[in-house]
């Protein structure tokens, strides 16, 4: 079972799409899983044949237990391990976020129930735990929504299905006691408070965990991004609209470039012990649709040039959109960047994700006042960047240097 971020304990296998003996290739979709960020597609690391399934559909077990075992050409039996637990595993795979069904072949784990008062009759696939759930507490599959691989219901939606009859049925209630002149009760107030979900859940969680054991610290500079501005738009007055270059591509190319030389930025910390990372995976910090947030990496950020880190962004916000993401991207980013954009907020400060140890934001562009070379006072496009970072790794003098490389990166964008 994978890990997907601190906050993750356990997962539960909803579905194999190898059965024993099949052959498998490295990046195959091996097994569904679910957990509070979604339904999340295993991908296996070696080539080789699925021997055995170790865990059975529809059991929740704690992160770092084997699923299945694979048997490769070169040493037999092996388990491949995950990017982010030592502890074996089938690897990474691909995420469904929460209210938005993923186009994916189902195999067999996922059992069909006809779909009562379908509009055309059509068939609704339900994971085995989620129709468990559904039968103790009486919950219609029927009026329950997927969101799921392929549509398919899992344990999320039967319990969003349930709050949602609860909280139906409780303002039934009252409206009729009202009709009748009665008054309702206190418990009875309870039940119509709306339930979070678990994306919000497993965030908080992780938010909750970090200032609680995080001595955070933060520094902000303003930028001057008149230059880098223009760089962007003379280089994609020549391309087509689907070739241009983003200004969030070249934020997260400088700030990996500068976790090179500043690598006490560019790591995990656990059991009291920093360690920096061989490479700069970036975070990059999308809001879902549906609701929540994650922070999927662009793997080996610094290695790419600024047309490279636009070709992985472009197609991680097209997956991401459509409800799919690798689990190795949601696994092993060492570092987070978040951009709020257009939305008009100047500053963010962000909270640091665990056990990652830096957070960089950047605010949204505007033209402000700016005292340039020479004292003149001229209309120019700034920009807000803070840096949240955590004092057992680095201090305030080094998140200084980190975030004038930082700047020096964005106002020299030719060099990058």
């Amino acid at each position: 079972m994978p890990s997907l971020g601190s906050d993750m304990e356990t997962g539960t296998l909803i579905e194999w799409q190898k059965k024993p003996g099949d052959t498998v290739s490295r990046g195959d979709i091996v097994a569904v899983v679910e957990t509070q960020k979604g339904a999340i597609e295993i991908e296996a690391y070696d080539d080789g044949v699925l021997e055995s399934h170790l865990v059975d559909i529809g059991k929740p077990v704690p992160v770092g237990t084997p699923l299945a075992i694979i048997q490769t050409p070169d040493s037999g039996v092996k388990s491949a391990p995950d990017r982010a637990t030592t502890a074996p595993t089938q690897a990474s795979g691909e995420i469904s976020s929460p209210r938005e069904p993923v186009t994916v072949d189902v195999a067999g784990g996922l059992t069909q129930d006809a779909a009562r008062g379908g509009a055309e009759g059509g068939r609704q696939k339900i994971s085995p735990a989620a129709r468990k759930l559904a039968a103790e507490l009486d919950i219609d599959i029927t009026r329950v929504s997927g969101s799921g691989p392929q549509g398919a219901i899992v344990l999320r939606d039967v319990r969003s299905g349930a709050q949602r009859d609860e909280r139906g049925s409780s303002l039934a209630d009252s409206a009729s006691r009202l009709q009748d002149g009665t008054v309702g009760t206190a418990a009875e107030s309870t039940t119509l408070k709306t339930a979070t979900s678990e994306m919000r859940s497993a965030i908080a969680a992780a938010m909750a965990r970090s200032k609680r054991e995080i001595p955070h610290y933060y520094l902000s500079q303003t930028l001057d991004i008149s230059c880098a501005d223009q760089w962007l738009a003379t280089l994609n007055s020549e391309r087509d609209p689907s070739q241009r270059i983003l200004l969030g591509a070249l934020l997260l190319k400088a700030v990996a470039t500068a976790c090179v030389k500043y690598p006490e930025f560019n790591g995990t910390f656990d059991n009291g012990v920093f360690s920096p990372a061989a490479s700069v995976h970036a975070g990059m910090a999308i809001n879902l649709r549906g609701g929540g947030l994650v922070a999927p990496a662009i793997h080996d950020t610094h290695e790419l040039d600024i047309d490279g880190v636009m070709i992985r962004m472009r197609d991680l916000i097209q997956r991401v959109r459509g409800g799919r993401f690798r689990a190795s991207e949601l696994a092993d980013p060492t570092i987070t960047v978040s951009s709020l954009g257009e939305r008009g907020v100047q500053s963010l400060y962000g909270v640091i994700y665990p056990p990652q140890v830096a957070i960089v934001g950047f605010g949204t562009p505007t033209l402000r006042p700016w005292v340039g070379e020479g004292g003149v006072l001229e209309a120019r496009l700034l920009m807000d960047m803070t840096l949240a970072a955590d004092h057992r790794v680095s201090d305030g003098h080094r998140g200084a240097l980190f975030l004038r490389h930082i700047r020096q990166n964005i106002e020299s964008p030719g060099d990058l």
